[in-house]
C-alpha cells in the first residue's frame, strides 16, 4: 500500500467524518473505485484517532466539561452541568455500542460493506435528511437536550452502522426531528461522535495493536496527522456554513454520489 494511497484515505476520512456524507461509506468505496485491497483495520483505527483529536480540539470547552463531569458522577454529583452532559453522552452512545458488538460478533459488519448497500444508504438517507431538515422546527437549543432525546438520537446513531448512512447525518436527522436548530443539532452530533469513536477505536484497536510493527506504526501516525488536519478544516467550515445555510448542499452531494454508485453497481 503506497504512501499516496494512505494519504488519500486519511484526507477523505478527515473531510467526511463530520460532514453528513458518510466517512465509512467513502472508506469502503475507495478500494472498489481504485481496484485496491481494503486498507484494513489498522489504517481505519489511525484515521479515526486523527479525527477524534480534531473534534476534541474544536469542542474543547464542552469536552472538558463532560470529562470532569464524568468523574464527578463517581462522587454522587448528578446535578452539575458537566455531570449531566456526561450522562447524556453515555446514554446516547449505548445503542451504537450494543448494535456494533452484535454486528461484530455475528460477522455481519463485513457483509454489509457492499457497494450496493452504500449507494442505497447514501441516496435514501440523504433524501430523508433533506425532508427532516426542511420540515422540522428550530426552536430547541443544546441546553434543552434531555435523556429521552439522548435515547432517541442514540438509536439514530446505531442505524448509522449501515455503511453509507453517515453517523453525523443520522444523528443530525434525529436532532432536527426533535426540533433542535441546525447549528446545535450539529453540535450535539459532534459531541456524540467522541465516545463513539473512542468505543469503535478501542474495539478495532484491541485486535490490531499487538500485531503492528514499527513500519505500520509510522504509516498509522502519518494517516492520523493528515486526518486530524483535514477533519478540523471540514468541521470548521461546516459549523460556519450552518449559521447561514441548511444541509441541502450535503444532501445534493449524497444524491448525486448515490446515483453514481448505484449505476456502477448495477451495470
Amino acid at each position: 500500500m503506497s504512501l499516496y494511497y494512505i494519504l488519500l484515505l486519511a484526507i477523505i476520512q478527515g473531510l467526511t467524518e463530520f460532514l453528513p456524507v458518510s466517512s465509512s461509506g467513502h472508506l469502503a468505496l475507495i478500494p472498489h473505485i481504485t481496484e485496491s485491497n481494503d486498507q484494513g483495520q489498522f489504517i481505519d483505527v489511525a484515521v479515526h484517532i486523527g479525527t477524534l483529536g480534531a473534534v476534541i480540539l474544536y469542542f474543547w470547552q464542552d469536552v472538558k466539561l463532560a470529562f470532569f463531569g464524568f468523574f464527578r458522577l463517581f462522587v454522587g454529583d448528578f446535578s452539575s452541568k458537566g455531570s449531566k452532559l456526561a450522562r447524556l453522552l453515555i446514554v446516547a452512545t449505548l445503542p451504537v455500542i450494543i448494535c456494533g458488538l452484535i454486528l461484530k460478533l455475528s460477522g455481519y459488519n463485513e457483509a454489509i460493506r457492499s457497494i450496493r448497500i452504500i449507494g442505497w444508504a447514501m441516496l435514501l438517507f440523504g433524501i430523508l435528511l433533506y425532508f427532516v431538515d426542511q420540515k422540522s422546527p428550530q426552536g430547541r437549543v443544546k441546553k434543552d437536550w434531555d435523556f429521552i432525546d439522548a435515547c432517541k438520537i442514540g438509536i439514530w446513531q446505531a442505524i448509522a452502522l449501515i455503511p453509507g448512512s453517515s453517523r453525523s447525518g443520522m444523528t443530525i436527522i434525529g436532532a432536527r426531528q426533535l426540533g433542535f436548530n441546525r447549528l446545535d443539532s450539529a453540535n450535539i452530533s459532534m459531541l456524540m461522535s467522541i465516545p463513539t469513536i473512542i468505543a469503535s477505536g478501542t474495539l478495532l484497536g484491541s485486535e490490531v495493536i499487538f500485531n503492528a510493527d514499527w513500519q505500520s506504526a509510522k504509516i498509522g501516525l502519518i494517516a492520523a496527522v493528515f486526518s486530524f488536519f483535514s477533519g478540523f478544516a471540514a468541521l470548521s467550515i461546516m459549523m460556519k456554513m450552518l449559521k447561514t445555510i441548511s444541509y441541502s448542499p450535503y444532501v445534493f452531494y449524497r444524491i448525486i454520489l448515490g446515483i453514481i454508485i448505484l449505476t456502477i453497481s448495477y451495470t
